[in-house]
């Protein structure tokens, strides 16, 4: 019976250590990418796209319609989503010259899903005049988004409102666009369970449904379960120093 040399052991020694290393990091990067997929899958949920909305407005000098690409973006913050509309291209227009500061949009977004209602959004007056019979460039309009609901809520554009000159301008979708924002989203709430308005604490309220200090039995209780203990401890140490002394004498 032939007996490995000590030249095979080493290799085989070479092999194992190498292999088990190989096996390791084969697990370590199999573990890897477990986790980053199990990120991927636990990250919120939000789509949006910029849809095409054929607005028809109803002007103080007869109808007209435009279409312009809307976008809708939603930045959270605070238990709340700041909401910004952007158009991408004029809607309407004046038989005049609207001068700087003459105009001031705003519109509301139709909520879907887990939500109902509209969230209203408002921009700033025109930063420069926009001549007569050419389409009015709407500034990016924002608004506050608290949501009420858990749940994915989707965000579409709806009416847009133009004063200027003294004038309204109301102009409606009229090919019932495709939502331009979805979020997850989850309702806000403090710590408690408080509804009806939640309550933020001061007078006559009190903060994430806090209690105030009891003094009753349970209070006598926590007393004289640390008396009891002050109690052993003294008698414990008077205990050590008769034992000591009567070792002593």
């Amino acid at each position: 019976m032939r007996y490995p040399g000590e030249g095979e052991l080493k290799v085989a020694r070479f092999y194992a250590q190498h292999g088990s290393r190989r096996r390791a990091a084969g697990l370590a990067a199999t573990a890897a990418l477990t986790a980053g997929s199990a990120v991927m899958l636990a990250a919120p949920a939000a789509h949006a796209e910029v849809v095409d909305v054929n607005y028809q407005c109803r002007t103080p000098i007869g109808n007209k319609g435009a279409v312009s690409p809307i976008d809708i973006k939603g930045t959270p913050g605070g238990g709340a989503y700041k909401l910004v509309m952007s158009f991408q291209k004029g809607v309407s227009s004046s038989p005049v010259e609207l001068g700087k500061g003459a105009m001031k949009p705003s519109a509301l977004i139709k909520l879907g899903g887990a939500e109902n209602g509209t969230v209203a959004v408002s921009g700033p007056p025109n930063a420069e005049a926009i001549p007569a019979n050419t389409p009015i460039k709407i500034s990016d309009l924002s608004g506050t988004y608290t949501p009420k609901a858990s749940g994915k809520v989707t965000f579409t554009a709806s009416t847009l409102t133009i004063k200027a000159l003294g004038t309204t301008t109301t102009c409606t979708p009229s090919n019932s666009p495709k939502p331009s924002l979805t979020l997850d989203v989850k309702a806000a709430g403090g710590s408690g369970g408080s509804t009806g308005g939640g309550s933020t604490g001061g007078a006559g309220g009190s903060s994430g449904g806090g209690q105030l200090p009891q003094t009753g039995p349970a209070d006598s209780a926590v007393a004289l379960g640390t008396l009891g203990g002050t109690v052993l401890l003294a008698g414990a140490a008077g205990a050590l120093w008769l034992t000591r002394r009567h070792q002593r004498a």
